[in-house]
């Protein structure tokens, strides 16, 4: 039994058991007593660790990343520490790669640092396997999920609506005059399965029929999507547009339809995702989703610090989406 199981249990947020265990004022008699009850029901003794979340705090971050290689998730980890940073707290940011096991490893070693808190950047993070770890090695302590959320008591989640950005998207190129469109898929994560569906509602809501829609999939890299753009000109020489699930791999097909003689965008229009860098360096520049990483991020921190200062907070938020049109559309 954990303090998320009492408040679960009495209706309250965990914040509010932490303040009834620590005889903070500000909360209601019946409340209180309601608590004090099913403390005592189950005989529930809060232990030093999960006391840390109100007093003797390791002022100590856990960020764990599955590839500091992906400049978009690593920016991400560092907005967040400056933030924690700026209200005295340290944060450890760890590489995990994109393996289960791997990445149980490494939450494992932030149980025994005995963090404050964990923030987990990107939505690969979000599986039953990673939920059955947290559940087992942190009931007691905070977890934030970037662009993702688990259904358990101390997870919080700040999701992204990509799906409907995509949908955006797809409408765009619809408005000028493009309409025969091809989406190709980098990770099989949670956030890209949500932009494939987007893709696939906004086409079908013109007309097409799901076993004809045009779906690919590629590396995360800029000769993945100059490989794959080259093979749908191949099988589609009338393909108007492409909608890709990141930035990097959109670069590429620029590359690869300007090395083809085909005109961006005047013949093929071309959107990525992220919103990076990569978009202001291509030629011609990039017209991209905004996933609002800068916010996602900054919320990310403020939402884990608002945890542990005992405030109540939303289990589960949403951020929306804007399209910066630059000249590939």
């Amino acid at each position: 039994m954990t303090i998320y199981d009492i408040a679960k249990e009495a209706g309250v947020s965990a914040s509010t058991v932490s303040r009834v265990i620590n005889n903070k004022p500000g909360i209601k008699e019946e409340t209180r007593e309601k608590v004090k009850e099913l403390l005592e029901k189950y005989n529930y003794v809060p232990n030093v660790a999960a006391r840390g979340l109100v007093m003797q705090k390791s002022k100590t971050i856990g960020i764990l990343v599955a590839d500091v290689r992906v400049a978009h998730h690593i920016e991400g980890a560092y907005i967040i520490e400056k933030e924690l940073a700026a209200i005295g707290y340290y944060s450890i940011i760890l590489n995990t790669g994109h393996k289960n096991e791997e990445k149980e490893k490494y939450i494992k070693a932030l149980e025994q640092r005995r963090v404050d808190g964990i923030i987990l950047i990107g939505s690969t993070f979000q599986c039953d396997y990673i939920k059955e770890v947290i559940r087992k090695s942190f009931r007691e302590i905070p977890v934030i999920i970037a662009n993702g959320y688990i259904d358990l008591p101390n997870v919080y989640g700040i999701i992204i609506d990509e799906l409907n950005g995509i949908k955006d998207c797809v409408n765009l190129l619809h408005s000028k005059g493009h309409t025969k469109l091809a989406f190709v898929l980098d990770h099989h994560t949670p956030s890209n399965y949500s932009k494939k569906i987007g893709f696939m509602e906004a086409m079908i809501q013109e007309g097409w029929q799901e076993d004809q829609l045009w779906l690919y999939e590629t590396t995360s890299s800029v000769e993945g999507g100059y490989h794959i753009t080259k093979e749908i000109v191949k099988e589609h020489p009338d393909i108007e547009g492409i909608v890709f699930s990141v930035d990097i791999t959109a670069v590429g097909a620029i590359r690869a339809l300007m090395d083809l003689k085909i005109s961006v965008p005047e013949q093929v229009s071309i959107t990525g995702v992220d919103n990076t860098i990569f978009g202001e360096i291509s030629y011609p520049k990039l017209t991209s989703l905004d996933n609002k990483l800068k916010d996602l991020s900054r919320f990310c921190a403020k939402v884990l610090i608002d945890v542990l200062e005992g405030k109540d907070t939303p289990k589960k938020m949403m951020l929306f989406t804007s399209i910066v049109e630059r000249e590939s559309t």
